[in-house]
């Protein structure tokens, strides 16, 4: 904590521990970042620990995307499917739909076009949670109505894009009626009651500059409404020639402001960058980038976890990959890296609130 105490970040630990003594409370955080994130193994992990604190407290899945009408991988945690014709932005690049908070949009153009979410993950686990959810909230606009199709032949109407359910499920499938377009930002899926809520944004490429690209990021962080920003953004802005690490805090700040309009009380952790090569050595860039972290979190009296030091500092990810944790391009986790490295970050969390 460069700043010294975080008051977000201390009210952030008492709400986490109102909800595991009493459970009267709603505590969501939100992950957002590239591949990294994307990839789902480093936040489903992190996920996994947080509910396993308190039998539940699971308050409901969260956002979640089609990302196979993107064209690109899902999270592990959950699958997503689709039919019809849909086109699809990231913030990769400026595009002509508006983006949001999971920073990609997929777009219908008429009644072929549907996606379904089935929260059943790809890779099953012994003991591994399952997520069930009543109520839909999509986050997108269009001409075209959104109907959820239950059953074999019912279909389901929302008001102003909201669903109610009439009963308890893992899966839903979205479609569409009338003409024109629909813009789909995202899906949250939610449940009554209070409870622990962790919600992932990731865009496989995404830099800091990418995500300040998304103009309703604000609009539909109101939704999630976090206790808890986890930043994991940083590393794809060091894979250049060139690092400007003023132009990097920038961006950071608008979402940094962004965050707090939101909510003027939300904790924000910044996790730093892991160490990478680049063009076949180490990467010059990442001692910059990690300075800038730290002055960030200084900033805004939040919380700087240094997860280049963590895992050993420069040129550490060679021995990661020796141990199977990394990938051939020294820049990714393999899933068991990705899950290490979540259980570093979660050990560091829990201590903290140990030692409040």
């Amino acid at each position: 904590m460069p700043s010294g105490a975080s008051p977000t970040y201390s009210l952030f630990l008492r709400k986490l521990d109102t909800l595991l003594r009493t459970g009267g409370t709603d505590v969501r955080i939100l992950h957002v970042g590239g591949s990294h994130v994307q990839g789902g193994a480093f936040s489903d992990r992190l996920r996994a620990h947080f509910l396993s604190l308190r039998y539940g407290i699971d308050g409901g899945r969260g956002l979640v995307f089609p990302f196979s009408a993107a064209g690109t991988n899902t999270p592990v945690s959950y699958t997503s499917s689709y039919s019809g014709s849909w086109e699809s932005s990231t913030c990769l690049k400026p595009a002509d739909a508006k983006l949001g908070l999971s920073g990609m949009v997929v777009t219908a153009r008429d009644t072929s076009a549907k996606v379904a979410i089935d929260l059943l993950p790809r890779e099953k686990r012994l003991l591994q949670h399952r997520y069930s959810f009543n109520k839909v909230d999509l986050l997108g606009e269009g001409t075209l109505e959104p109907v959820l199709l239950i059953g074999k032949k019912d279909t389901l109407r929302g008001v102003k894009g909201h669903f109610d359910l009439p009963y308890y499920t893992d899966w839903v499938q979205l479609a569409f009626e009338g003409t024109g377009y629909y813009n789909l930002r995202g899906l949250y899926l939610d449940k009554p009651g209070t409870g622990f809520t962790f919600s992932e944004a990731g865009v496989n490429g995404a830099s800091t500059l990418s995500w300040t690209r998304c103009q309703l990021w604000e609009q539909d962080l109101r939704r999630v409404m976090p206790d808890l920003v986890i930043f994991s953004i940083g590393i794809n802005d060091i894979q250049g020639a060139d690092f400007d690490p003023s132009r990097f805090k920038a961006h950071y700040r608008e979402l940094m402001k962004a965050v707090r309009r939101v909510n003027p009380y939300c904790a924000i952790l910044f996790t730093g960058i892991n160490d990478s090569w680049r063009k076949r050595d180490v990467n010059p860039h990442t001692a910059a980038v990690e300075q800038a972290f730290y002055e960030l979190a200084r900033e805004c009296t939040g919380v700087f976890w240094d997860w280049y030091a963590v895992m050993g500092g420069q040129g550490s990810m060679a021995a990661w990959q020796s141990a199977g944790l990394a990938q051939g391009d020294k820049v990714h986790f393999t899933p068991q890296g990705y899950r290490l490295v979540a259980d570093l970050l979660f050990d560091a969390i829990l201590e903290s609130y140990r030692s409040r």
